[in-house]
């Protein structure tokens, strides 16, 4: 069953990011300025809302406690003066309501009583918030749930039979409502927080979040990592404050780092669907992993025999995994001293059937020192991957009846090619590159058919942090474009990854990912644009969007295709089928095209392109899957 529900234009629940509500309460004090100053702390800390607390104590305790609270109890007498103190007017919630807007972070608050109630309905928020003392108030909760919208109700101080009772009445009328894991003593000791009591309340088919009140981001950050949805903790500027709730609250940079963390932590649990390698992870495997090696020269149909194998790095051969399925075979060709040992020593040869591939102008990935071995599977175009050092080569080649598709470089010595970087220099470095990219193009295309096309990643990395303003970077793209002459060929844009794998650093993209982003850039310039299924499928993990929705959004602006799996944040460039995406749904999506693509499988180019036939003949499989299933669902 999914457990979600909207508030505003999030998806809160089970898949989604957390949510992460910065509890600002009564640690105002009463002061609107420092309500002000404590909306500004929460978004500084990337809070998704804050939220306040409305009381009409009037309504709440009897006029005998507010003439004088020394007539009740210890503990109201400690309390009651200062929420008389700290309740901010209707008017300054209005104005607390506008400047969240304006600022675009949600405001949230806590209705602790049906006056209270109305007024906040007045303010527009997207959804109500039920105090642990209020979960037995059945009549305060029936005046919310009048309101038709989500409620987050918190359990704290409530007996299990009490929040039985309370579920049930919100599901009997449709309620759309989530539920909050809570110790609500301020603050809460580590020992009586039962973290794993949220599992119980999932048993009831709603989001469950945990709001906390214990010292310390640790447990909030651990909650976020046993699937707590929404996490909610109380933010003031200082924690010595007088109040009763500032000791048990994080100061805005203690609250930064447990929204730090809890993203970290979202990133680290992944789906827990599949085991995958990132692309670190591929780069050292190669340099540390083994192989099984000729130990000494090998004749062709010499038996093979234990002395005859020997295992040394790198990892680019048979596995030594695979050693017994070895001996006592029959070498089926010469090898030399520490050769390594292939698929094809085993007897599994890849080949590819030409005539039932895919019905695409498909090719594969080349340089200058390899095509040529390329061109005897008959493909219909080649896309050269250059190298700021390949500008300098000279082609010497013959003509072929294909088409071409060139790669312009992605970096020269230790900077990256980026079109859409603020420093004046370096885009300009980056422009120079790309036409010279493109001269060479136009040279290397006497040797080809067709127009041919340009393949250029725009930049808009950063290192470490995003870059806030990406409306500057997609102005700097477009003067970048304007700068270069494409005379001659067809430019196209490559939309980029989240994260990066440059120079082995934590990079991270700041523009041309997301495809409605892309598509506003692309379509009033009358651009088209290289499709990167590998690129997006990580961006659509990270950003938690929806893959094929989003690949239907760019198919009228794509050009050419660069397929490959994916997985993960970084897993980039993987075999076809060996990451997340279905390839099936994405034919689907993209039956009604029919232009240029590459398999642009990591390393699919060793053994004279055996990745690559491999990726062909599985899209071609999914491909024609995907056809069959499209036509039976048009007989029905």
């Amino acid at each position: 069953m999914i457990r979600e529900l909207k508030i505003g234009d999030r998806l809160v629940g089970d898949g989604h990011p957390a949510y992460v509500i910065a509890e600002i309460g009564v640690n105002h004090n009463g002061i609107f300025e420092m309500a002000i100053e404590l909306i500004d702390a929460s978004l500084g800390t990337g809070a998704d809302a804050v939220k306040f607390q409305k009381r009409s104590l009037k309504h709440i305790y009897p006029a005998k406690f507010l003439e004088n609270a020394n007539a009740g109890e210890k503990n109201l007498n400690y309390l009651l003066p200062i929420l008389q103190k700290v309740e901010l007017s209707d008017d300054q919630y209005h104005k607390l309501v506008a400047y969240c807007r304006d600022k675009g972070i949600t405001f949230l608050c806590s209705a602790f009583d049906p006056e209270s109630a109305d007024l906040i309905e007045t303010l527009g928020v997207p959804a109500y918030k039920v105090a642990s003392a209020d979960l037995i108030n059945l009549p305060l909760i029936e005046h919310l749930a009048a309101k038709r919208k989500p409620l987050i109700v918190s359990t704290g101080m409530s007996r299990m039979e009490e929040v039985n009772q309370t579920v049930s009445f919100l599901k009997k009328r449709n309620v759309e409502f989530a539920l909050l894991h809570c110790n609500s003593a301020y603050p809460a000791s580590f020992e009586d927080i039962n973290l794993r009591f949220m599992e119980q309340l999932r048993e009831f088919d709603v989001p469950v979040g945990y709001s906390g009140h214990e010292r310390g981001i640790a447990i909030s950050t651990v909650a976020a990592a046993l699937g707590a949805c929404i996490i909610e903790r109380h933010i003031t500027l200082d924690r010595t404050m007088d109040g009763p709730d500032h000791a048990s609250s994080l100061e805005p940079q203690g609250f930064g780092k447990l929204v730090r963390d809890i993203r970290h932590v979202e990133s680290a649990l992944g789906t827990g669907e599949e085991k995958f390698m990132s692309r670190g992870e591929i780069l050292n495997r190669e340099v540390l992993a083994k192989s099984l090696v000729a130990a000494r020269d090998i004749k062709s149909g010499e038996t093979l025999t234990e002395d005859m194998i020997a295992v040394k790095g790198p990892g680019q051969g048979l596995s030594p995994q695979r050693k017994n399925d070895l001996l006592g075979r029959a070498a089926v060709r010469d090898l030399e001293v520490d050769e390594m040992f292939l698929d094809i020593d085993l007897g599994e040869q890849v080949t590819l059937d030409v005539g039932s591939t895919l019905p695409m102008e498909w090719g594969f990935v080349v340089r200058y020192n390899d095509y040529e071995s390329m061109l005897t599977y008959a493909p219909k175009i080649l896309e050269f991957h250059f190298t700021d050092k390949d500008l300098d080569e000279k082609y010497t080649g013959g003509k072929h009846e294909i088409g071409l598709v060139v790669h312009a470089p992605e970096f020269w010595g230790n900077h990256l090619v980026d079109l859409c970087v603020f420093d004046e220099q370096h885009r300009q470095a980056s422009v120079d590159l790309l036409q010279r990219s493109i001269d060479v193009t136009r040279s290397l295309a006497e040797s080809f058919v067709g127009t041919p096309k340009v393949v250029v990643h725009p930049g808009a990395a950063s290192l470490d942090h995003h870059i806030e303003n990406p409306k500057r970077l997609y102005d700097n793209l477009d003067k970048s474009l304007h700068d270069i002459d494409a005379t001659g060929v067809e430019l196209l844009v490559e939309n980029l990854p989240s994260h990066p794998w440059y120079f082995g650093g934590q990079w991270l993209t700041n523009a041309m990912m997301d495809a409605y982003e892309v598509r506003d850039f692309l379509e009033p310039r009358g651009l088209k644009m290289c499709y990167d299924t590998s690129h997006h499928k990580l961006y659509c993990n990270w950003a938690h969007k929806d893959f094929y929705e989003q690949v239907a959004v760019l198919l009228p602006y794509i050009s050419h295709l660069h397929l490959s799996d994916a997985a993960g944040l970084d897993g980039e460039g993987m075999q076809i089928n060996e990451g997340t995406i279905d390839w099936v749904h994405f034919f689907k999506v993209m039956q009604n095209y029919h232009g240029t693509m590459v398999p642009e499988i990591w390393r699919g180019h060793q053994r004279s392109g055996e990745g690559f036939v491999i990726a062909l003949n599985r899209l071609s499989e999914a491909y024609f899957k995907a056809q069959a299933e499209i036509q039976a669902r048009a007989t029905d």
